[in-house]
Formats: structure tokens, sequence, C-alpha cells
């Protein structure tokens, strides 16, 4: 399984006006999810976060990722071994910071969530590293 068959490049976001995610959003989820930010690592909510569920796009509320492919990667960063399907994640370049990374955004609405890395566990041997503020839980 290689990420091509998790995920298709490019968003189609279904975005709100910036003034909606401001009054919707709490600082650090507007400025993760709008403007690619990254939250401290061991900060988040759900980087040792174990109850069963989904974990959905905060701004949205599309389901992303399973809570039995969540592993612990000792980032510091809730990491997942696959999205939920290959419709909900979209994959671009990142070459911020002088680094060349692949960022994952929200299908649906263009939210930044946060990287994917080719050093996860199998099946598919890839991280989804994302940040916990791009995140809303949904308990099983």
């Amino acid at each position: 399984m290689n990420r091509d068959d998790l995920t298709r490049e490019g968003a189609a976001p279904l975005q709100k006006d910036d003034e909606t995610y401001r009054r919707e959003l709490s600082d650090i989820q507007y400025q993760v999810t709008r403007h690619a930010a990254t939250e401290r690592p061991f900060t988040g909510q759900y980087w040792d976060h174990t109850e069963r569920g989904v974990y959905d796009c905060v701004c949205c509320g599309t389901p992303l990722f399973e809570s039995d492919t969540k592993f612990d990667a000792g980032c510091g960063w809730p990491s997942y071994f696959k999205p939920i399907n290959g419709e909900v994640i979209a994959e671009k370049t990142d070459r911020a910071h002088g680094m060349l990374r692949i960022e994952v955004q929200c299908k649906n609405c263009g939210a930044h969530l946060g990287h994917v890395f080719e050093d996860g566990p199998a099946p598919t041997g890839l991280r989804y590293c994302i940040n916990s503020a791009a995140l809303q839980f949904e308990p099983k």
C-alpha cells in the first residue's frame, strides 16, 4: 500500500469566510488550520489520547482518522498510519522553513492538518503527524 492509495491530490475547499473561522475556532485552531501554524509538541489535546472513536476536522466535521490507526510515534503529535478513506485528505508540497515535506489538508474545507512522513508502521509505512488543534474527537 502506498500514499497514493490513501490520498488524492489537491483540495476542493468548501470554505467559510475568514470572519466565521475566527468566530468559531479558538486562536490555536484558527492559526493551525487557516495559517498552517504548528502547535508545540506534547501540548495538544490528543497527542496521548487513547479513547476509541473518530477524529474529525475541527473546521467542517469531516471524519479523518479512526482511533485504531493511531499510534505513539514519540513525536508529541497525534500520529496515524492511514486516513479513514482515500477521499478525505489532500496533499500539497510544503517547502516552508527550508524543508521539503508533504502537507496534509482536509479535502473538504482545505484546513491545514499537519504532514505525512514515510517512517510509519505497517501496513502503510506512513505517519500522518497531525496537530491536535485541527481535530475534534467523536467517541464510539
